[in-house]
């Protein structure tokens, strides 16, 4: 099984910031170093308060993230402004806020036909974003929460080997919570990220966490860990 570090806080709100303090750090580092930053944002409640930490903090520190690229680890197959939107929560409390650049938001077309949209997804994201040695975008940090069920981005429980073992970068999927047709980033595509920080946080997932943590964990969050050397999680969940 892949190295994990967990980091443990008293709350969700503490989370959110510990975790927004620490994104700004890579983010100021990779702007003295003059060169951009490429990461993929998930949605859930404990994104909406990292995104609104992370605003704050940019804002009181003048921390500038114009040189950051975003994209998405998943999204709903709904319009840009529907409330079930990943994008429009993002958009809503991190990217207007900030006033940042439209060309570096390369947000997932979730109103477009699903395979359609996961196919210029992937084709947005490996033009842009540097590849590793399989050709596959490497991203300096995904950002993913996860479900009671362990499902992180849109993979869920229960999902078929070739979603599984799948070589393309993003997939169209249907969940197993509403709404149900999804576009989500692979595991190949995850396991190719520099870093993963996934955002634990909420009732009711104690018992999914404890079972990915295990070294026969079954859950999706169970699956990227096996699969990546290291991934760090941030968590308010007592394990």
């Amino acid at each position: 099984m892949g190295d994990f570090e967990l980091v443990s806080f008293a709350s969700d709100l503490e989370l959110a910031r510990g975790a927004a303090t620490e994104w700004l750090a890579t983010v100021e580092q990779a702007s003295r170093q003059g060169l951009p930053q490429f990461v993929a944002l998930s949605g859930g409640r404990i994104a909406r308060h990292f995104f609104s930490s992370s605003a704050q903090l940019a804002t009181s520190r003048a921390i500038s993230l114009n040189h950051v690229h975003f994209f998405w680890a998943d999204e709903r197959c709904v319009p840009p402004q529907d409330p079930e939107s990943n994008f429009a929560l993002a958009d809503k409390f991190l990217l207007r806020p900030l006033g940042l650049p439209t060309e570096k938001i390369h947000r997932i077309h979730g109103e477009d036909q699903p395979e359609q949209a996961a196919q210029a997804a992937a084709k947005e994201i490996c033009a842009i974003a540097p590849r590793n040695p399989e050709n596959l975008p490497s991203l300096d940090i995904i950002f993913l929460g996860m479900g009671e069920d362990g499902h992180v981005a849109s993979l869920f429980p229960n999902a078929p080997p070739d979603q599984i073992t799948s070589r393309a970068v993003y997939l169209a999927v249907v969940a197993a919570k509403p709404p149900p047709h999804r576009i989500t980033l692979s595991h190949a595509a995850i396991r190719a990220a520099r870093e993963v920080w996934v955002l634990a946080s909420g009732p009711g997932k104690e018992p999914a966490l404890k079972d990915s943590l295990k070294t026969d964990g079954r859950t999706p969050l169970a699956q990227v860990l096996k699969l990546r050397a290291r991934t760090r999680i941030f968590t308010d969940i007592r394990v």
